[in-house]
């Protein structure tokens, strides 16, 4: 059975992180093998919270796993909150990252043009050097621009132009020569506007060719669904599947929930009912 090492924070409530990846995973028939950064009581977007930072910790998983003599076909790194936990991935990556080994880095910074409330130049610089290690990234709008050092309110007021696409492509593109490996972004939530309706897409960008595929955009966003957008990608491409028809699994599976979320207006905090649509995996 396939494996996929998945390096995240486990909360409770918000249906993000591991509680996202772990059922996806699952069902797209591989094991899913958590190393949590830290376990929260609610995601950090709740009023109130607990947190137990595992930063101190997570090298022990990395040294017990090597020691198990194991590996994995994936691994998948998401929100982490400090420089030393990138380190960490780091560390586990110097371990475990093997040629045959697929690696998917979600660069969690920020959203709309808003950073992180933990955010710092060293967070930036760390997932800068992190990413350079991933075969692919997901980042968001305002990820991709810290990334690639661009202005998100620049980027973002070409919106309405039609060659809106062509600039996100131009911006990936300044990452792609970084990277120590052959890598594919793709550029999540993006938002674009024709006459009076409103979309909502994904971009995926190689060095050869670009991928785009675009839903109606009902105004809303929901705690998680960038965590499963991310987690059918990694385990369809662990399964073989192009990033065009992972992309295309993903959208099928996230839209009737998040269309749901929307209609029954269920508060952004707690997330989709995803797993009411697992099935739409198999």
């Amino acid at each position: 059975m396939k494996k996929i090492a998945l390096i995240n924070d486990l909360s409770s409530f918000g249906k993000c992180s591991l509680t996202a990846a772990i059922p996806v995973i699952s069902v797209l028939g591989i094991q899913a093998c958590p190393l949590p950064t830290a376990i929260l009581s609610a995601q950090t977007g709740f009023q109130s919270y607990y947190c137990d930072d595992y930063t101190d910790r997570m090298n022990y998983f990395t040294d017990e796993w090597q020691h198990m003599q194991e590996t994995f076909d994936g691994i998948y790194s998401g929100y982490l909150g400090s420089a030393a936990q990138m380190h960490n991935v780091l560390y586990f990556l110097e371990k475990f990252n093997k040629a045959d080994t697929l690696y998917l880095a979600d660069p969690v910074m920020g959203d709309n043009g808003q950073r992180i409330r933990i955010f710092t130049d060293e967070l930036l610089d760390s997932m800068k050097e992190l990413t350079r290690q991933a075969s692919v990234i997901t980042p968001n709008l305002t990820e991709l621009c810290l990334l690639a050092d661009m202005d998100y309110d620049a980027l973002t007021s070409r919106a309405t132009n039609p060659s809106y696409l062509s600039y996100i492509e131009e911006t990936a593109h300044k990452l792609l020569p970084r990277a120590h490996v052959s890598q594919t972004i793709v550029i999540t939530g993006i938002v674009r506007k024709q006459n009076a309706q409103s979309f909502v897409g994904n971009l995926a960008v190689t060095p050869d060719r670009r991928y785009y595929l675009e839903t109606s955009y009902m105004g809303e966003s929901f705690s998680g669904t960038g965590d499963l957008f991310a987690s059918v990608i990694m385990g369809s491409l662990v399964n073989g599947l192009s990033v065009e028809a992972a992309m295309d699994k993903a959208v099928r599976f996230l839209w009737p929930a998040i269309e749901e979320a929307a209609r029954d207006n269920i508060p952004r905090n707690h997330g989709i009912y995803f797993e009411k649509y697992l099935h739409l995996l198999l």
